[in-house]
């Protein structure tokens, strides 16, 4: 107990290593996907199902990732519709869903805590938060080195992937999951905005002029880890969340580094 209590910030950096990497990975194959608006479409599908799980007493990461599937396949529809204003649609439906969410909450008679949906508690977190994270980051390293060629091949030419036979469908679904299971894991810790964030940010950065997909998510990846752990670093020293000021970083990253997006 003694070393735990001494020791209580090794959990907080290791899910500020994790995250720092996995997200900007995961965004990296979302953007060339063209598919990084449903990111927020998914956060926000994720609060109706955590509400619904803790009021039937299970645990919400479980109903946040149903959820943020259901969110996955109605943003898998509308692509497959070609809507012109499918952009508009899903941002209807992330409001919805937020809307739904937080109406839930008075009418179960739960109590969730929202300021900590968006920003998390990255100092409180604990082996179980840590845990789901590594969940999540073997469910995408599971889908990268299962798929990663026709992930490629459909970032590039999703209607010539899917003349070859490729099964496009199922594998944005798939990819739509692990970005749910990614969100879920993530957002207990440091919170739906800081989640977004590294999901964009060191993409950006990650991936300029890079020869290959793989490069631009190790590029992301790195900058993900770095400006996170000077975030957490800096959170310690001011006694500042870590959550919202590592979001400001991703900002501040972003105009200060030359890029050419």
């Amino acid at each position: 107990m003694s070393f735990i209590n001494t020791n209580w910030w090794i959990i907080p950096l290791l899910m500020t290593s994790f995250t720092g990497v996995l997200c900007p990975a995961m965004g990296t194959v979302l953007i060339t996907h063209k598919r990084l608006l449903q990111v927020n479409l998914i956060s926000h599908c994720v609060l109706p199902g955590l509400a619904l799980a803790m009021s039937l007493g299970m645990d919400p990461s479980i109903g946040g990732v149903i959820s943020g599937l259901v969110g996955a396949i109605a943003a898998e529809g509308l692509t497959n519709k070609k809507n012109q204003n499918y952009q508009a649609v899903m941002n209807t439906i992330l409001a919805g869903s937020m809307g739904l969410g937080v109406l839930l909450i008075p009418l179960l008679g739960i109590r969730i805590d929202l300021e900590a949906v968006l920003f998390g508690d990255l100092l409180t977190a604990n082996f179980s938060d840590l845990l789901r994270t590594l969940i999540a980051f073997s469910a995408f390293l599971c889908l990268l080195l299962l798929g990663y060629d026709k992930l490629v091949h459909i970032g590039l030419d999703p209607e010539g992937a899917a003349s070859s036979g490729i099964n496009v469908s199922f594998l944005n679904l798939a990819l739509g999951f692990t970005t749910a299971l990614v969100i879920v894991s993530s957002m207990s810790a440091v919170g739906i905005i800081l989640v977004i964030a590294l999901l964009s940010t060191p993409t950006l950065l990650g991936l300029q002029k890079a020869s290959s997909l793989w490069i631009a998510m190790v590029r992301s990846s790195i900058f993900g880890l770095v400006v996170s752990l000077i975030g957490f670093l800096l959170a310690i020293v001011l006694n500042l969340p870590p959550g919202p000021l590592i979001s400001v970083l991703c900002v501040v990253s972003l105009i200060l580094l030359p890029n050419n997006t």
